[in-house]
């Protein structure tokens, strides 16, 4: 499970007591020079340090007590991100190298008479490939399975009052 930080900045309750109520939640999006230990040393850090990190602003339901400017943590599946990107990335590819192949043997095999023509299956077949990868994304079953969940509140710090003096009743 991917988890980040977010900070609850307004709730929406929803009028039905069984329906969970709607929370929009903010997280800085956080840029690698910012995780790095030497961003004091180094020319892109001090750039980086230079411009506001921008927010990622997101509206999600939840059966949590939660109130504003309290800490949640977010998480994300790993295993349906790494479908998804599975997804994205392969199904292009696979799509050209299989419609290149069969541009070659056309080629080979006297069918079509340029190699333009295997070129522009195999482009063809990548482009397809991409349209296979974006139906699959929109489609609503995988929607669902991308949107982040708040898995708890984050625990807040407990004030401790010392106690110097301590008398006993005689």
């Amino acid at each position: 499970m991917i988890e980040e930080n977010a900070t609850v900045v307004s709730i929406h309750l929803v009028a039905n007591e069984s329906a969970k109520n709607k929370v929009t939640v903010e997280s800085e999006i956080k840029s690698s020079c910012s995780g790095c230990k030497q961003v004091d040393n180094c020319g892109s850090g001090q750039v980086a340090k230079a411009f506001p990190q921008p927010k990622l602003s997101l509206d999600l339901e939840t059966d949590l007590p939660v109130k504003v400017g309290d800490t949640v943590v977010l998480g994300l599946s790993d295993k349906h991100l790494l479908l998804s990107a599975w997804q994205v990335y392969l199904w292009p590819l696979l799509g050209l190298v299989v419609a290149s192949v069969f541009g070659q043997w056309f080629v080979e095999n006297k069918i079509f008479s340029h190699e333009l023509f295997a070129i522009t299956l195999g482009v063809l077949g990548g482009y397809l490939g991409f349209c296979l990868a974006r139906y699959q994304q929109k489609r609503g079953k995988y929607c669902k399975l991308l949107i982040p969940r708040i898995l708890r509140i984050k625990n807040t710090a407990i004030n401790i009052v010392e106690i110097t003096e301590y008398t006993q009743a005689p």
